[in-house]
């Protein structure tokens, strides 16, 4: 256990670094969205850049591992929809429900985890993570957000699309692409570029965890407390739940081979950590930041217990 704690333990108390510095000073709320602009937008792309280009496309598409980590998240939407349907939750509500419970912090939480526990794929592992999120399980939870307005099909649609190029111009979008890029290329890129990407690179996951901490400070503590413990329940819970279960079965229905007992791992964690940090942000548009906020901050605190729990069943 004290081996498990090892790993767990430095991730969240560098969340309490950094809930406790915005909160007691010397940083201020402003200065977190300045160091996750700087996460977001140059150390990420760095990083899924360095893991992708110095990889074969083969060795860092696993397609096994993608299949499960993506009908790990169909499933979770599925469930959530369902359950929220069937007990006359709101539209909003659900799909904010839906988007809680299926989209998790692969970038700031999730990496840095794999970086404690499997140094050696951390990259490759958040690449494939991010393939799945960023162009599937956020577009699609927008999507459901988006149909809770009453609005026409025709505007929806343009969403959709408005939606598809957002997502395709994201710098982590782009690092990707240029990664792979690299990578089918068989480039070699001058010894100072490498050295520069590695430092951007090596700087993500102590910042990412420090902001997480930082931006829960300020976040409105009011809201249907109810419905934001289902959410984090969805979350920490029924996705890495339903995600073994895609790992059991759709190896047992054929096509897809078996994946090596760190990946097995990997893809149930990934789906067991906290909900991404613009979550609360997003339900504000639908006047739902206060559930959001509620569920982000019972999701970053309970996942202490959750992963520590799941790594000593895991490992």
């Amino acid at each position: 256990m004290l081996e498990i704690l090892a790993i767990t333990f430095p991730i969240f108390a560098l969340v309490a670094l950094g809930y406790g510095s915005v909160r007691l000073g010397p940083f201020a709320p402003s200065d977190m969205r300045a160091l996750g602009l700087f996460v977001m937008n140059v150390a990420l792309p760095a990083l899924l850049f360095t893991a992708v280009a110095e990889q074969s496309v083969t060795e860092t598409l696993s397609p096994a591992y993608l299949s499960v980590f993506l009908a790990g998240g169909l499933a979770t939407i599925a469930a959530t929809w369902a359950w929220h349907t069937a007990r006359g939750t709101g539209p909003a509500r659900k799909a904010i429900a839906v988007m809680g419970s299926t989209c998790p912090n692969s970038g700031y939480v999730g990496y840095p985890l794999m970086l404690l526990l499997l140094p050696e794929k951390a990259g490759l592992i958040l690449a494939m993570n991010l393939v799945v999120e960023t162009f599937v399980l956020i577009p699609l939870t927008l999507l459901l957000l988006e149909s809770s307005r009453p609005r026409s099909g025709a505007r929806l649609r343009t969403r959709a699309r408005r939606a598809v190029v957002e997502v395709a111009r994201r710098p982590m979008v782009l690092g990707l692409l240029a990664g792979v890029a690299v990578s089918l290329t068989g480039l070699s890129l001058p010894s100072g570029v490498t050295r520069l990407l590695d430092l951007l690179a090596q700087s993500t996951g102590a910042i990412a965890l420090f902001v997480i901490g930082g931006s829960l400070v300020g976040l409105p503590v009011k809201g249907n407390r109810a419905l934001a413990t289902e959410i984090v329940a969805g979350k920490l819970l029924v996705h890495p739940a339903l995600t073994a279960l895609a790992l059991v079965a759709l190896p047992a229905l054929g096509g897809l081979t078996i994946l090596d007992p760190d990946l097995r791992m990997a893809v149930i964690l990934s789906a067991a950590v906290p909900m991404f940090g613009i979550y609360a942000l997003l339900a504000q548009d639908y006047g739902h930041e206060g559930i959001a906020s509620l569920a982000l901050l019972g999701a970053t605190a309970g996942a202490f217990v959750t992963l520590t729990g799941l790594l000593a069943v895991l490992s």
